[in-house]
């Protein structure tokens, strides 16, 4: 191979690292707040963290350790996203989690949750309820469905990555959204503005996290929203997005 190609390989081969590096970082950054704001546990307070579908507790480590070094008690256990329906998942899992948040004793039971997390949430709430005073963060959740989901479920390859809960993600009648009522809780939403997947923003009306449109996140009864700049997929690392959160489990709102 001739010295020219070996440079064009290697430029490649650089670009291809600095994409990785820059994907891998996308949520690392300092606290976005000032040393004048604190953030600190309500005593008795825990959160329950939910992944996102396809993803496991590890992508909800920074947030846990944000949390804990806070004071919260928290339960991140993962849970088999991609295996059955948004009602099995609540019923189980969400349960799982209040049911040791109780055991702990706790006065409050907050909830953190990424995409596919925040409905397993709003489902769990259908029919049960949580300590008065307990508030619940949403990153990125498709709340209103996904135009997205309805275009790629008819594909046999999306219906067996993502499973029965990916296909119920959608806004036509085979989603769950429309039918879950308002949840008797403070909900704060956090939607990402930029897209690591541009090939799918074209088919998302609207500006979108890749995945999700900005729009579709919203729920009627949210208390506070605001839109940060990360993706889809690693918004749940993104230190604004952390901060934020704690923010609004302690004080109901967002900080401006």
């Amino acid at each position: 191979m001739s010295e020219i190609k070996l440079d064009q390989a290697l430029c490649f081969k650089m670009r291809i690292g600095i994409l990785i590096l820059v994907l891998l970082l996308a949520g690392c950054g300092s606290y976005p707040f000032g040393p004048d704001t604190v953030v600190t546990a309500d005593s008795g307070s825990c959160v329950v963290l939910l992944h996102g579908i396809r993803r496991s507790k590890d992508s909800m480590l920074r947030i846990e350790d944000a949390l804990k070094d806070a004071n919260y008690i928290v339960w991140n256990e993962g849970y088999p996203s991609t295996k059955a329906p948004i009602q099995k998942l609540a019923a189980t899992y969400v349960a799982k989690g209040v049911e040791f948040c109780r055991n702990q004793g706790a006065s409050k039971i907050h909830f953190v949750t990424h995409s596919l997390g925040g409905i397993l949430v709003r489902q769990y709430l259908q029919a049960n309820a949580v300590p008065a005073g307990s508030r619940a963060v949403m990153l990125s959740p498709p709340n209103k469905g996904s135009v997205l989901v309805d275009k790629l479920k008819k594909y046999s390859l999306y219906r067996r990555v993502m499973g029965p809960a990916g296909e119920q993600l959608g806004t036509d009648a085979a989603s769950v959204l429309d039918r879950l009522a308002p949840i008797a809780i403070e909900v704060g939403v956090i939607a990402g503005k930029s897209g690591l997947a541009p090939w799918f923003s074209p088919y998302i009306p609207g500006k979108d996290d890749g995945m999700v449109s900005i729009e579709q996140t919203k729920l009627p009864e949210m208390r506070d929203f605001i839109v940060i700049k990360s993706s889809h997929w690693f918004i749940m690392q993104n230190a604004q997005a952390v901060a934020q959160a704690l923010y609004f489990l302690k004080y109901g709102k967002f900080k401006r």
